[in-house]
């Protein structure tokens, strides 16, 4: 059985709480992806940041006044880095999730993706 230790991306990209949703979406944009923890000055997964939070605020003409700490995702599904792919899978699927961190001690050690198990489920599928 696949742990998320062994799927997920480890060199996770971050932000601060106190960068600005300009920052934010620069950084979507260069890295080209949807979303990323929020990490505070301990290192500490305190929310995850992604595009759909950011197109909450996109029209209001704060993107450069408005903190990430104030559109991101306070209330994240995280998993352990020996929760098995299975269980990650069914809750990517049932709450439509794009992305989950792998945190321990409330510390982002990976993420995993939509695309990281559809991923796997493709080498599996060649066996």
């Amino acid at each position: 059985m696949l742990k998320a230790k062994d799927l997920m991306t480890k060199d996770v990209i971050t932000i601060s709480p106190d960068a600005t949703l300009a920052d934010a979406i620069e950084i979507l944009i260069t890295k080209k992806i949807s979303g990323m923890p929020v990490i505070d000055a301990d290192k500490k997964m305190i929310g995850i940041i992604s595009e759909k939070d950011i197109l909450n605020f996109a029209f209001s003409g704060n993107l450069h006044n408005t903190k990430v700490k104030e559109a991101m995702t306070k209330n994240v599904t995280s998993f352990p880095p020996d929760a098995d792919i299975d269980s990650i899978t069914l809750a990517i699927g049932q709450h439509q999730f794009r992305r989950v961190p792998i945190v321990e001690d409330g510390k982002v050690l990976g993420i995993i993706s939509r695309r990281d198990i559809i991923r796997v489920a493709l080498q599996l599928g060649k066996k």
